[in-house]
């Protein structure tokens, strides 16, 4: 895999993929957004966000990680990663509606194949028609990387439960239809007190339900607002709307987390691409003392590490994806991805605000705005010191 800030590709097939989403984000999308008149921090509608989608259908990509029974085009998870960098290498505001991963179906992700065929027809189908959206629904105020510590709780109620909780970062939250919640099972009335086995299960939540409010979450330091909170109140959910075995919601819940965590990766790499690319222009251009900034040894020493550094988050990450595709399951390389990229990432966008000095600086810009996403991937699916544990465990546990 060679270094470049505009990666081709071997594969033909992927090649023109690649250059159609290009065409599409630079193009097309980019018009539209600059016909709304869109700001990288205002509070984008359900109205903004619908045609992009069902646009992004028409032209292939929403729900292109899908099998051809959906009508996506089963694409392998390294031609994914490829997509996601591209999506995430692009200056778009809106650009990660274009694969479905804001409320569609890359948001939705394994849950296709848990769901049974009611479901799928209920939910699923309109998701990917771009008539749906959803969230999914797992942290809690004090239940994050610990999420034995929720407190969501799903109480028998005849064949069904009523679901009482608050859930909080729900992604997408603001413009979804339902949720994919996960909640613990609570113990049928009468029974004894601590006889009752922990477990959780996965619910497919109507927003609109009685006893569901959906409130603005907290603003991340990304300054978007696409979180929301989740409160339930004795909500009743019927049996058809368990997903997939009861009291298997963690293996649903963390299994999306695992992929994800992975596939996080193309993602930061984009943004990182995006602040290597911004950086070199703008030292080829700023001029100092009569020359451009790039003369300046100490200049070209950053830029060359902050490529490295790209290259090598992204060797890895490519490598890992290839190991998914070929039936391997890469788990602490997975951990070991997301720690190196998330870390490297941060630290080529703090190198291109401190190499665009004041301009960097400013509220707003673009790299100051990739600054702050990226910070957050050090924390998203994980912490790096979570990511750390899980590397030390596997390496260290008796043989």
């Amino acid at each position: 895999m060679g270094f470049t800030l505009t990666p081709h590709y071997d594969d033909p097939v992927l090649q023109d993929r690649v250059d159609a989403l290009r065409g599409y984000l630079d193009g097309e999308l980019a018009e539209y957004e600059a016909g709304l008149g869109l700001q990288p921090e205002q509070r984008y509608t359900r109205a903004m966000l619908e045609p992009v989608w069902k646009r992004s259908r028409e032209l292939g990509f929403y729900g292109i990680n899908l099998g051809p029974e959906y009508g996506g085009q089963g694409i392998t998870n390294v031609q994914l990663g490829a997509l996601k960098e591209e999506i995430a290498a692009s200056s778009r505001l809106l650009a990660s509606s274009v694969l479905g991963e804001m409320g569609g179906p890359l948001r939705a992700g394994a849950i296709f194949g848990v769901a049974d065929d009611a479901q799928r027809e209920r939910y699923l189908l309109p998701l990917l028609r771009g008539e749906r959206a959803c969230c999914f629904s797992m942290t809690e105020e004090n239940a994050g990387s610990d999420v034995r510590g929720m407190r969501t709780t799903a109480v028998p109620d005849g064949d069904g439960w009523r679901i009482t909780g608050h859930k909080v970062f729900s992604s997408a939250g603001p413009f979804a239809d339902f949720s994919v919640l996960i909640a613990r099972m609570g113990p049928p009335s009468g029974a004894p007190d601590g006889e009752f086995p922990e477990s959780y299960s996965a619910f497919l939540i109507d927003l609109d339900a009685p006893g569901v409010t959906v409130d603005d979450g907290e603003t991340p330091m990304s300054g978007q607002h696409i979180e929301a909170d989740i409160i339930l109140d004795e909500v009743y959910v019927g049996p058809e709307q368990l997903l997939g075995e009861e009291g298997k919601g963690l293996r649903i819940g963390l299994g999306r987390v695992t992929v994800n965590r992975l596939l996080h990766c193309p993602t930061i790499l984009g943004m990182a691409r995006r602040s290597l690319a911004l950086t070199v222009a703008f030292v080829q251009q700023r001029q100092v003392q009569g020359r451009p900034l790039a003369a300046l040894q100490s200049i070209q020493h950053t830029v060359a590490d902050m490529a490295t550094d790209y290259y090598a988050a992204r060797a890895m990450t490519y490598d890992a994806l290839a190991d998914l595709d070929a039936g391997r399951t890469p788990k602490v390389e997975a951990f070991m991805c997301k720690l190196f990229v998330a870390e490297k990432a941060f630290q080529i966008a703090d190198s291109a605000v401190q190499l665009h000095g004041k301009a960097g600086m400013v509220r707003g810009s673009e790299v100051e705005r990739l600054w702050r996403k990226i910070r957050m991937f050090r924390v998203l699916t994980g912490s790096s010191e979570i990511q750390k544990n899980a590397i030390a465990r596997e390496l260290l546990a008796p043989r």
